[in-house]
Parts: structure tokens; sequence; C-alpha cells
């Protein structure tokens, strides 16, 4: 598949994956209703929501995933449910949140070094990192996978991106308003702040096209925060890539 690059370049990824996800229902919340205790499900997912996806599947602190693009693969529909979530001074209260139902993706990402991981230069191992990546697809994941809340489990398996088959297949564009697109962690940028994505999405046959997290115009600051910190052999090891190239004949 070819990409194109914020300058207009043509950009090709040699280490492209692609996965569906798929669960009874997922909650994307909206942080506008949340505020007030109860949840609101957005009705696609957010860029943020399908990284921590792939990294639910694989990641290292080496590299960081990219979402490329999605495909909406069933209709969009809520339901509604009572809770007793706890509240902040001890106790229990009734909200009521609402979910998305009988949700399935196919998300299309690639990975690329955390440049600013000079620290961890030693495990960039393209070849290495995209086999246990096709591997821990077709395994469903190395941690528990959930579409937005951990209470929405969600299971993983490898496919082929074919729009061809979703259910907006021939509906045209539908634009969703402005969303977060992500968070900004001071691992990835290098700034020892907590930022916030915020972005207008459209959907054009069930796809939606993703930008980069550095093309996002919109961002605001949230707090302060450090980056953490990695040391080979001491919260950081090599042991597993070297046990998944051993399984896969390497």
């Amino acid at each position: 598949m070819t990409i194109f690059s914020k300058r207009g370049e043509k950009m090709q990824y040699s280490n492209q994956v692609t996965l569906k996800v798929s669960g009874r229902r997922a909650l994307f919340c909206d942080p506008l209703t949340k505020m007030g205790g109860e949840k609101f499900s957005y009705p696609i997912p957010t860029y943020q929501a399908l990284k921590g996806v792939l990294e639910s599947v694989y990641w290292k602190p080496t590299f960081i995933w990219v979402v490329d693009r999605v495909c909406i693969m069933k209709k969009i529909q809520t339901e509604a449910q009572s809770v007793r979530p706890i509240e902040y001074n001890g106790g229990n209260t009734l909200a009521m949140y609402t979910y998305l139902s009988d949700v399935e993706y196919v998300i299309q990402a690639h990975f690329e070094w955390n440049e600013n991981r000079k620290d961890l230069v030693c495990d960039r191992n393209e070849h290495k990192h995209f086999l246990i990546s096709k591997r821990m697809i077709e395994k469903g994941g190395r941690r528990d996978v959930f579409l937005g809340t951990r209470e929405c489990q969600a299971y993983v398996e490898p496919c082929e991106f074919k729009n061809s088959e979703s259910y907006y297949a021939n509906s045209g564009e539908i634009s969703f308003g402005m969303m977060i697109h992500g968070i900004n962690y001071p691992d990835e940028t290098g700034r020892d702040e907590l930022e916030v994505r915020l972005w207008e999405p459209v959907m054009k046959d069930g796809v939606i096209e993703f930008i980069r997290p550095d093309q996002c115009k919109i961002v605001r600051h949230l707090r302060k925060s450090n980056m953490c910190s990695f040391s080979v052999g001491v919260n950081f090891s090599l042991c597993d890539e070297l046990y998944d190239l051993e399984a896969e004949g390497l």
C-alpha cells in the first residue's frame, strides 16, 4: 500500500500489519459526558483507542505504533446499561453508561522507531519486531485486548483490509465533528508535558483515514509529566524477543 506523507511524498511501509478486532460492546468515552458521572461513547473508535489495541497485541518502548486507517465493519448502534460506579469520596452511585454494541473493526497500522529512546537503539531490529507482531496477532495478543474501557473485552485475529464488506461501503462521506484524536506522552514527544489532540474525522465508504499525531492542529496542554526510564536487564528485557524468533525458526 502506498501512503502519502504530510509533504505529499509517497511512503511505503514494509512493516504494516492488518488485524480485525471485534467485541460485544465498546466504550470510547466522550470526556464531555464523563465529568457528570455518566459515560457516553463516541460513535467511532479514537486513534488512541486503536493504538491501545495494537499495544496490547505487542509493544516495546523501542517503537511507536502509528494507525493508518480503520474500516467500520458493522452498523453503529448503542445500548444503555445501569451501573454502580464507585464515587471519589467513597460509596456507590447509580449511573447510566451508553456503549456501542456488536462492534467489529479492521485496523491497518505500522510502527516507527521512537527517536526519543536513544538508550534503546540496540533493540531497533525491524524484521524481528515485524515478525513478532504478526505472530502475536495470530495468537490473539500478548495482553488482554479491550475497546475503550476495561469491561469491553475484545478479540483479535489477522485479516485483509477490504472495505467492500463494510456496512457503510456505499454511504459516501459521514462527518463526526470534533473528537479526541489521542494523547501526547512525554515518551513519544520528548517534552515534559501531557497533551491531548483533537481533530474532525470523516468516514468515506466505511473507512476513516487517520492523520498522523504531529499533523493535529488542535493540541491542548493537560499537565506536566516526565518520561519513563527503561534499562536493559532492569525493567527491559530482550529474552522474550529471542524466544519468539526461535519459535519462528529464525
